[in-house]
């Protein structure tokens, strides 16, 4: 077996070089993410997206701006909801993202398109379109460079909102703006890995970095670290296996997880030890 045949292909070396830069957004936002406890919103809205990929498709629109649009209206349903109601959010984020996964999956099956199913719901990273391909680069560097910008109060509203609000942030703006990059980050990675994985892509590398870091500076090189290995990883070896690489993606990020979690006991039983 030839190691180093996946490189030989210029599709191989373009999935490469996009999903190590997909797995850099999900990596650095999904910090944010993990520590605000936001990870079931991240399912939500990357679930929610569907029904707009879909009407942005018979409207001739791009499919990333019908996936944007529905992401921050499952969002903005939530948070009416739930400010309306006695229901937790938890249980209104059920509700909303499965009622629009539901939706969306409807007009799928209704609708004459020549777009593939599977490849909205698992990626298709491997044959990504120049179309497609330049959508996600720009995606992912804008949300980038807006998270890069606004690390410390995003970090701040993160941890003490309360603080946040006393030094004159507006939290609700951070709010809202966080949702927003939430949705492009799901955009981002829909060629990646799908609508169904993506939300491993958003969580797993935060969660990793949680367990061995303390800093947040530490967190996210940690976990921008984890995530393009893992990236990378699960699209050399979906090369040799002839799986799915968003899932070969996801199964790498968990065992990189499990690794982390492995060392962490290990290195709480030396503690406990002494």
């Amino acid at each position: 077996m030839n190691w180093l045949s996946p490189f030989q292909y210029p599709f191989m070396v373009e999935a490469l070089m996009v999903s190590a830069l997909v797995g850099i957004v999900c990596a650095v936002f999904s910090c944010y993410l993990v520590l605000k406890g936001w990870s079931l919103m991240g399912d939500a809205i990357s679930h929610a997206v569907l029904p707009g990929i879909v009407l942005a498709y018979l409207c001739g629109l791009p499919l990333a701006l019908g996936a944007f649009a529905a992401g921050l209206i499952c969002a903005m349903s939530i948070g009416w909801i739930k400010s309306s109601t006695r229901i937790k959010e938890d249980t209104v984020m059920g509700i909303v993202f499965t009622g629009m996964f539901a939706l969306g999956l409807v007009l799928f099956t209704k609708v004459q398109t020549e777009a593939h199913l599977n490849h909205i719901l698992f990626g298709n990273l491997l044959g990504i379109e120049r179309e497609d391909l330049i959508q996600t680069l720009v995606a992912s560097c804008l949300t980038l460079v807006v998270i890069l910008m606004l690390r410390k109060d995003l970090m701040l509203f993160c941890f003490d909102p309360a603080h946040a609000r006393a030094i004159g942030l507006s939290t609700a703006m951070l709010h809202y703006l966080l949702l927003a990059l939430l949705s492009g980050t799901i955009v981002a990675s829909m060629q990646a890995v799908g609508i169904l994985l993506v939300v491993a892509m958003l969580v797993t590398p935060g969660c990793t970095a949680r367990l061995l870091c303390h800093r947040l500076d530490h967190m996210l090189m940690l976990a921008t670290l984890s995530s393009v290995i893992a990236s990378c990883l699960g699209v050399y070896l979906s090369f040799f296996i002839n799986g799915s690489t968003g899932a070969c993606i996801v199964l790498a990020q968990s065992f990189l997880f499990a690794l982390a979690f492995l060392w962490r006991g290990r290195q709480t039983t030396r503690t406990l030890g002494r």
